[in-house]
């Protein structure tokens, strides 16, 4: 019998990646999206893979309750296991701290923790019955380290880091395997087209707006050496595969690489490298 995933946020990025990856090992994978008219991207490379009959498209808006009550009667309806949850959808709101509102400090939540944890409450009820199941959370380095310019974002993935890991505990008995992926970066569109700017990150008349400006000169140079989002999709394949995963798994040599310094270097120098690294003060 041919395992059955279902993917948040796989018209792009990581989300598309692990569809097709997963697809090309014989899975069936019910992949949903927010817009299904952003299909093609995913429809393409999926055809491209001779594994497009392996692949559901459905719309998922993972802030809309009415589409996560309909996807999981979907998935309950069928009478088949679902083998796994991977939790990818989310994007990115870029802008320093003390600009962010708190609408769109709200908003930013609303897709990356609340959007998670609604579709994985979902989804449980499933896994349960079956007494089995894995749960994958696309979370990143940034729920374990602030970084400059990133405090929405990073306040969200630290939020489902916790949350995740109590989930797991409490999932322990019931055979439900619940673990984050922490991606580094990677070249996807996170901070492009599915970055929602800041207001004040836009406004040249802002106190933040020469360091905005150096910040983005920053962000343009990292992003010459972000690695293959492969490398990602990769892992959370692997991860399904191990019948007891350990509950985190940094990917990328840059996240990794932070985790070692921050435990080994004093605080202060910690400090001085990370801000350094952002390019914000000059």
């Amino acid at each position: 019998m041919n395992k059955t995933a279902l993917i948040t946020g796989a018209s792009s990025g990581f989300g598309l990646l692990t569809s097709v990856t997963l697809a090309r090992r014989g899975w069936h994978v019910l992949a949903t999206m927010r817009d299904l008219n952003r299909r093609m991207k995913l429809e393409t490379a999926a055809r491209n893979a001779g594994v497009v009959e392996q692949i559901e498209f459905r719309v998922l808006d993972v802030t809309n309750a009415e589409q996560i009550a309909a996807i999981a009667s979907l998935v309950e309806k069928r009478g088949e296991p679902l083998h796994a949850l991977v939790n990818n959808a989310g994007f990115a709101v870029p802008g320093f701290a003390e600009d962010v509102t708190d609408a769109e400090l709200r908003d930013q939540f609303e897709a990356n923790f609340f959007g998670a944890a609604a579709v994985t409450r979902a989804i449980l009820p499933q896994m349960r019955r079956q007494g089995f199941g894995h749960v994958v959370m696309v979370s990143s380095i940034s729920g374990r380290i602030g970084f400059p310019c990133v405090s929405s974002y990073a306040a969200s993935k630290f939020a489902l880091e916790g949350w995740t890991e109590t989930l797991r505990y409490e999932m322990k008995a019931m055979g439900i395997q619940v673990v984050l992926v922490e991606p580094g970066p990677f070249e996807t569109d996170i901070w492009t087209r599915n970055a929602k700017l800041t207001a004040e990150l836009q406004n040249p008349n802002s106190a933040n707006a020469s360091r905005v400006k150096r910040w983005r000169s920053q962000l343009q140079q990292n992003a010459k050496h972000r690695a293959d989002p492969q490398i990602v999709a990769n892992m959370i394949v692997r991860v399904l595969d191990i019948p007891r995963p350990r509950l985190r798994y940094a990917v990328g040599k840059n996240a990794r690489m932070a985790l070692v310094l921050q435990r080994l270097l004093p605080h202060r120098v910690f400090e001085r490298i990370i801000v350094k690294s952002a390019g914000i003060d000059a």
